[in-house]
């Protein structure tokens, strides 16, 4: 589908302002840039979002425990509209750096309910500006809660991503499974959020090298050890 003129400059600006700031968008920081309503904006962005060139996350506000607001990214689709695609790999310490930090935030989840991991790590995750980053704090938030689904959900979901053929299908098959049981094990509130993460997690990967998706699945292969 052809873009029109409007909506490319909605899509246009929308793209500045996330590589200006690397946070996701909330529309009416895109109405006050373009000088519309808030709810011109916010219509056209569920637009460009049901057309793929947009994913939207939900932060938490600030001060208000438990309220988020929903912002919008571009996806790899709005990347390759304006942009040419990525060659270079993330440099080897970045990467050992992006390990280490949520290797380190796995370890204060452990002794937190399933619920409250999960929020924890939705409320990190805005951080993780990166899409190399972003996919390794995905990978991490459900390994979390993989280890509090208990033995037999851990075993199954382990033997399922084993043998798959390739590392982007390893790292999406195991998010996937354990989304799944996110489901059913929290709030639904909760779950929504999740399930969003994902959305963009699928995005993000697109964005990828195929190194980086080696990282990734070896970085989950590690972790399922």
């Amino acid at each position: 589908m052809i873009l029109s003129a409007r909506r490319k400059q909605f899509l246009q600006k929308l793209l500045d302002l996330y590589k200006k700031t690397n946070v996701p968008v909330h529309y009416e920081t895109l109405a006050h840039a373009l000088g519309v309503s808030k709810w011109t904006s916010y219509d056209m962005l569920k637009e460009l979002e049901k057309l793929g060139y947009l994913i939207r996350d939900y932060i938490v506000n600030p001060g208000e425990t438990g309220r988020s607001q929903i912002v919008f990214r571009p996806t790899a689709k709005t990347s390759s509209l304006f942009e040419p695609p990525r060659t270079d790999a993330i440099a080897p310490e970045e990467w050992q750096q992006i390990k280490a930090k949520v290797l380190s935030f796995l370890g204060n989840l452990k002794t937190v309910s399933l619920s409250e991991a999960v929020r924890k790590m939705l409320e990190e995750m805005p951080k993780a500006q990166a899409s190399v980053s972003f996919c390794a704090h995905t990978i991490g938030l459900f390994l979390v809660a993989l280890r509090k689904l208990g033995d037999r959900t851990e075993t199954w979901i382990k033997s399922l991503v084993q043998n798959a053929p390739s590392h982007e299908m390893k790292t999406t098959m195991f998010v996937g499974t354990v989304l799944g049981s996110i489901l059913q094990k929290v709030g639904q509130d909760v779950g929504d959020e999740t399930a969003s993460i994902v959305k963009r997690y699928m995005q993000s990967l697109h964005d990828l090298t195929d190194q980086e998706r080696g990282l990734l699945s070896d970085f989950l292969t590690e972790a399922l050890a």
